[in-house]
């Protein structure tokens, strides 16, 4: 979930502020509008929302000893590494 100070980060570095429960107070005097941040949150929402699928497909790469697969591949004529990439893929598809 991306929060109020990730989208006030995103859009300005220079300002200073505070956040008590979903009100912020803005200690500088230039800063972004409430409604900038908050369409700055829904940006980047849409963001990492449109990274599921590849989120999801390092979480199952990472549980694959590749290197140890692609040698066994070159070594046996196989396709072991292939086929398991091509599984995660089709289980989590580029949208």
């Amino acid at each position: 979930m991306i929060t109020l100070a990730d989208s006030i980060t995103s859009l300005s570095t220079s300002c200073e502020w505070q956040i008590l429960g979903d009100e912020i107070t803005w200690l500088s005097k230039t800063h972004p509008t409430n409604e900038e941040v908050l369409a700055e949150q829904t940006r980047l929402q849409a963001v990492y929302d449109s990274q599921a699928y590849a989120r999801a497909r390092k979480a199952k790469y990472d549980l694959l000893n590749q290197d140890e697969m692609r040698y066994d591949d070159v070594k046996n004529s196989t396709t072991t590494w292939v086929d398991a990439i091509d599984a995660i893929k089709a289980a989590h598809p580029k949208p």
